[in-house]
């Protein structure tokens, strides 16, 4: 079997050579054109194809809220199952059906709910301090910090016994990976589906307090096991990947910006906004698909019925007409309504959880270790290219 080469970097998702935070200068090129070009586009499911670039915030903005943007990308129903092709993964269903089923777990999303848990989360992340101590001086911040407190928040919330951690970790690495082969990525869905269908048959058995217990505690005869098993794994994969990646990278962004790091250390009011800053600096999920389900028209750009739209949150997030000529890192902003967590229908459920675990992680890191530092020369750092989820591998670091 020949070597699988990597995929070509999406356009709309690329980082800037000089500074990996940012966007390439491409990415900003693009975003001064007066049109939505046609760019090249690989999906590691559905194969090579055409899209049309957005990369004005208002024309990005304006995409994720229109009626006719679809997020699905015309899976075959006949197709092997996958995760695009799985009942009840949120990001694939649009119109009554998505209100359907987001309907059943916006109730375990709630401020009023997640702020109940701010002292848990706390607990959590004075834990992991604890054992980073521990093991320190010098560790791996992503295995020893980023990862393990937002999977065992998730690990609770889906009822999911925390042993089980290092599997579905493994698993979602494999799956945001697009350079693996499809066989691979088959085989590994696969693992995660059956994973996944045995939790919710015990489940439905005894439901216990966490989320897919109360969907079926309160849906069980309105939801299918599949569906369920869809609801299981997008929390699964989007509760830790992304809230990982953000605390790892902001670690990351600070260390290099040693004033701002000191602000955010130092006061809790600028800890606050920092957070929305990083959201928008560092874009963690850079681009998101949407498809065309009729002619549309996007701030008077002509879109036909079944184009594919890629939609660029990064170079959304860094337009002067967000926050003026300087886009630079700035956790003294003010926030902006940034689209780190998308816009619309598909906007993101489980973003106030993810600021709560962000607003208790940085600061209590920072204020443990304040001689936190690298410990290998930045440019030794590998950032995940090819995964549309932003990173690092690894981040060691020192104190």
């Amino acid at each position: 079997m020949t070597d699988v080469q990597p995929p070509p970097l999406l356009l709309t998702g690329r980082r800037s050579e000089r500074c990996p935070f940012e966007p390439a200068s491409e990415l900003n090129a693009l975003r001064g054109r007066t049109d939505l070009p046609t760019i090249p586009r690989y999906h590691p499911f559905f194969g090579q194809f055409d899209a049309r670039a957005v990369t004005r915030y208002h024309d990005v903005r304006t995409a994720f809220a229109h009626k006719h943007s679809a997020a699905d990308l015309n899976a075959d129903p006949d197709a092997p199952r996958g995760l695009f092709n799985q009942p009840g993964f949120l990001l694939g269903y649009d119109g009554p059906e998505h209100s359907r089923l987001r309907r059943m777990l916006s109730g375990a999303f709630t401020v009023r709910r997640l702020q109940v848990m701010r002292p848990w989360i706390e607990k959590i992340v004075a834990d992991q301090l604890d054992t980073m101590h521990e093991s320190g001086p010098g560790v791996d911040l992503v295995q020893e910090y980023a990862l393990p407190i937002p999977s065992l928040v998730i690990c609770e919330l889906l009822g999911v016994p925390y042993a089980d951690r290092a599997d579905f970790q493994h698993r979602s690495e494999v799956l945001l990976d697009s350079t693996r082969p499809r066989q691979e990525q088959a085989a590994n869905y696969a693992a995660m589906h059956a994973y996944m269908a045995e939790l919710v048959a015990r489940l439905r058995v005894e439901p216990g307090d966490g989320v897919l217990g109360e969907v079926i505690g309160k849906h069980g005869d309105e939801i299918t096991d599949e569906e369920l098993v869809g609801f299981g794994n997008l929390l699964l994969i989007a509760g830790h990947e992304t809230t990982s990646n953000m605390i790892t990278l902001s670690t990351l962004a600070l260390l290099r910006n040693p004033e701002q790091l000191a602000a955010v250390r130092d006061d809790d009011d600028v800890a606050t906004s920092a957070v929305e800053e990083l959201l928008r600096y560092l874009s963690v999920a850079p681009y998101l698909d949407r498809r065309a389900t009729t002619d549309l028209d996007v701030n008077g750009h002509q879109v036909a019925a079944d184009e594919r739209l890629s939609l660029s949150v990064l170079a959304a997030n860094h337009d002067p007409a967000l926050v003026g000529q300087d886009t630079g890192l700035d956790v003294h902003r003010k926030p902006v309504p940034h689209l780190t967590f998308g816009f619309g229908p598909h906007q993101c459920l489980g973003q106030q959880l993810a600021r709560i675990e962000l607003k208790a992680a940085l600061p209590a890191l920072l204020r443990r270790f304040p001689t936190l530092r690298l410990a290998v020369p930045f440019e030794q750092i590998e950032f995940r290219k090819f995964s549309p989820t932003y990173g690092v591998t690894s981040l060691p670091v020192t104190w």
